[in-house]
Protein backbone atom coordinates (compact mmCIF):
# COMPACT_ATOMS: atom_id res chain seq x y z
CA UNK A 1 0.00 0.00 0.00
CA UNK A 2 1.17 3.70 -0.58
CA UNK A 3 -0.32 6.53 1.20
CA UNK A 4 0.81 10.12 0.79
CA UNK A 5 0.91 12.58 3.57
CA UNK A 6 0.25 15.81 2.58
CA UNK A 7 0.66 18.79 5.60
CA UNK A 8 -0.30 22.73 4.82
CA UNK A 9 1.10 25.86 6.43
CA UNK A 10 3.32 25.76 9.74
CA UNK A 11 3.45 22.10 10.29
CA UNK A 12 6.91 22.41 9.16
CA UNK A 13 7.33 24.53 12.60
CA UNK A 14 6.01 21.50 14.86
CA UNK A 15 7.96 21.64 18.29
CA UNK A 16 8.61 25.25 18.40
CA UNK A 17 4.81 26.42 17.55
CA UNK A 18 1.94 26.99 19.89
CA UNK A 19 3.59 23.51 21.94
CA UNK A 20 0.87 23.92 24.80
CA UNK A 21 -1.11 23.02 21.39
CA UNK A 22 0.58 20.95 18.71
CA UNK A 23 3.49 19.42 21.35
CA UNK A 24 6.90 19.21 21.19
CA UNK A 25 8.15 16.89 18.77
CA UNK A 26 9.57 18.36 16.07
CA UNK A 27 8.27 17.99 12.02
CA UNK A 28 11.53 15.51 11.70
CA UNK A 29 10.18 13.43 14.32
CA UNK A 30 7.45 13.20 12.84
CA UNK A 31 8.11 11.89 9.56
CA UNK A 32 10.90 9.46 11.26
CA UNK A 33 8.07 7.82 13.58
CA UNK A 34 5.21 7.71 10.99
CA UNK A 35 8.24 5.98 8.08
CA UNK A 36 9.14 3.77 11.35
CA UNK A 37 5.76 2.89 11.89
CA UNK A 38 4.34 2.41 8.30
CA UNK A 39 7.56 0.35 7.16
CA UNK A 40 6.19 -2.32 9.94
CA UNK A 41 3.04 -2.41 8.17
CA UNK A 42 4.65 -2.87 4.91
CA UNK A 43 3.22 0.48 3.89
CA UNK A 44 5.06 2.72 2.03
CA UNK A 45 5.02 6.78 2.72
CA UNK A 46 5.49 9.86 0.76
CA UNK A 47 5.57 12.42 3.26
CA UNK A 48 5.28 16.45 1.78
CA UNK A 49 5.14 19.61 3.55
CA UNK A 50 4.33 23.51 1.63
CA UNK A 51 3.47 26.41 3.01
CA UNK A 52 2.15 27.25 -0.85
CA UNK A 53 -1.59 26.42 -1.11
CA UNK A 54 -0.38 25.79 -5.37
CA UNK A 55 2.21 23.77 -4.53
CA UNK A 56 -0.54 21.41 -2.41
CA UNK A 57 -2.74 21.24 -5.07
CA UNK A 58 -0.23 20.70 -7.93
CA UNK A 59 0.98 17.20 -5.36
CA UNK A 60 -2.89 16.47 -5.04
CA UNK A 61 -2.77 16.34 -9.00
CA UNK A 62 -0.13 13.92 -9.13
CA UNK A 63 -1.16 11.51 -6.52
CA UNK A 64 -2.71 9.04 -9.10
CA UNK A 65 -0.19 6.09 -7.98
CA UNK A 66 -1.28 6.27 -4.09
CA UNK A 67 -3.71 4.47 -2.46
CA UNK A 68 -4.95 6.98 -0.31
CA UNK A 69 -4.31 10.41 1.22
CA UNK A 70 -4.03 11.94 4.64
CA UNK A 71 -4.00 15.39 4.75
CA UNK A 72 -3.69 17.76 7.32
CA UNK A 73 -4.20 20.57 5.27
CA UNK A 74 -3.46 23.60 8.47
CA UNK A 75 -4.72 26.58 7.45
CA UNK A 76 -5.93 25.70 4.38
CA UNK A 77 -8.60 23.87 5.85
CA UNK A 78 -10.69 26.81 6.36
CA UNK A 79 -10.20 28.79 2.95
CA UNK A 80 -8.75 26.54 0.17
CA UNK A 81 -11.55 25.97 -2.60
CA UNK A 82 -8.91 25.07 -4.79
CA UNK A 83 -7.24 21.93 -2.25
CA UNK A 84 -11.31 20.63 -2.32
CA UNK A 85 -11.29 20.51 -5.92
CA UNK A 86 -7.95 19.28 -6.70
CA UNK A 87 -9.16 16.54 -4.53
CA UNK A 88 -12.83 15.84 -6.02
CA UNK A 89 -11.18 15.40 -9.55
CA UNK A 90 -8.77 12.94 -8.37
CA UNK A 91 -10.76 10.74 -6.84
CA UNK A 92 -8.85 9.14 -4.38
CA UNK A 93 -10.21 8.23 -0.74
CA UNK A 94 -8.75 10.49 1.81
CA UNK A 95 -8.59 11.49 5.28
CA UNK A 96 -8.47 14.32 6.73
CA UNK A 97 -6.73 15.28 10.16
CA UNK A 98 -5.73 17.91 12.77
CA UNK A 99 -3.26 17.54 15.25
CA UNK A 100 -5.72 20.12 17.82
CA UNK A 101 -9.33 19.27 18.44
CA UNK A 102 -10.46 21.96 16.53
CA UNK A 103 -13.98 22.28 17.76
CA UNK A 104 -12.18 23.38 21.12
CA UNK A 105 -10.76 26.39 19.47
CA UNK A 106 -11.90 29.56 17.22
CA UNK A 107 -14.63 29.33 15.47
CA UNK A 108 -13.30 29.71 12.15
CA UNK A 109 -11.41 26.92 12.81
CA UNK A 110 -14.40 24.76 13.11
CA UNK A 111 -15.39 25.25 9.07
CA UNK A 112 -13.53 22.79 6.71
CA UNK A 113 -14.07 22.91 2.81
CA UNK A 114 -12.41 19.17 2.96
CA UNK A 115 -14.61 17.09 5.61
CA UNK A 116 -17.70 16.84 3.66
CA UNK A 117 -16.11 15.20 0.85
CA UNK A 118 -13.69 13.40 3.28
CA UNK A 119 -13.55 9.50 4.04
CA UNK A 120 -13.56 10.54 7.72
CA UNK A 121 -12.06 12.91 9.68
CA UNK A 122 -9.42 12.57 12.79
CA UNK A 123 -8.99 15.57 15.33
CA UNK A 124 -7.38 16.42 18.78
CA UNK A 125 -5.23 13.41 18.88
CA UNK A 126 -2.27 15.41 18.56
CA UNK A 127 0.11 13.50 16.60
CA UNK A 128 -1.53 9.86 17.14
CA UNK A 129 -4.17 11.33 14.83
CA UNK A 130 -1.76 10.77 11.87
CA UNK A 131 -1.66 7.25 13.11
CA UNK A 132 -4.99 6.60 13.43
CA UNK A 133 -5.73 8.00 9.93
CA UNK A 134 -3.12 5.29 8.76
CA UNK A 135 -5.23 2.37 10.84
CA UNK A 136 -7.75 3.73 8.97
CA UNK A 137 -6.26 2.86 5.36
CA UNK A 138 -4.86 -0.59 6.56
CA UNK A 139 -8.04 -1.69 8.39
CA UNK A 140 -9.98 -1.01 4.76
CA UNK A 141 -7.43 -3.23 3.08
CA UNK A 142 -8.73 -6.13 5.21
Amino acid sequence: MRLLIINGPNINLLGSREINIYGELNYNSLKNTLKDYAAKRNIELDIYQSNYEGEIVEKIQKANTFDGIIINAGAYTHTSIAIRDALLAINKPFVEIHISNVFKRESFRQRSFLSDIAVGIICGFGLKSYILAIKYFELEEI
